[in-house]
């Protein structure tokens, strides 16, 4: 994975996981320990989601520029679709705490896309090759 690829994982999976951490000792606090363990299951889904999400969409964007953007709307609402799906699927779960899972899974859904935008604003990505320098194409 090229450096500005490792990088804007590592700049949102670092917030959703901070925010999983506070999510799990919030929700041990007040549903005990199957409020953590829901806290610490759904925080291990968004990231497991939305790290895949993310590489598929490098890997897109290298082999398949022209889709690049449609292929990101796509994944986002599929990506959306199976959390939604997973939330529906855990409702009646007596392994863990229901709410404090779905609560976690969209507040570190919300702080992985907000962090994954924000690293990307700030990402200095030459999107022009220079002619001057070996390997870029004329």
């Amino acid at each position: 994975m090229p450096s500005n690829d490792a990088r804007i994982l590592l700049s949102a999976a670092i917030p959703a996981a901070a925010t999983g951490a506070i999510a799990a000792v919030i929700s041990g606090l007040v549903a005990g320990g199957k409020g953590a363990l829901g806290a610490v299951i759904g925080c291990a889904v968004v990231i497991l989601f939305m790290g895949i999400g993310l590489v598929v969409l490098q890997r897109t964007a290298k082999s398949l520029p022209h889709l690049f953007q449609a292929m990101g709307l796509m994944l986002y609402t599929a990506q959306l679709l199976l959390l939604l799906f997973l939330i529906f699927l855990f409702k009646k779960t007596t392994f863990f705490d229901f709410k404090a899972f779905a609560f976690t899974v969209l507040a570190a859904t919300i702080v992985w896309i907000a962090a994954q935008a924000r690293a990307y604003m700030k990402a200095k990505i030459m999107y022009i090759d220079d002619p001057e320098k070996p390997g870029s194409s004329t």
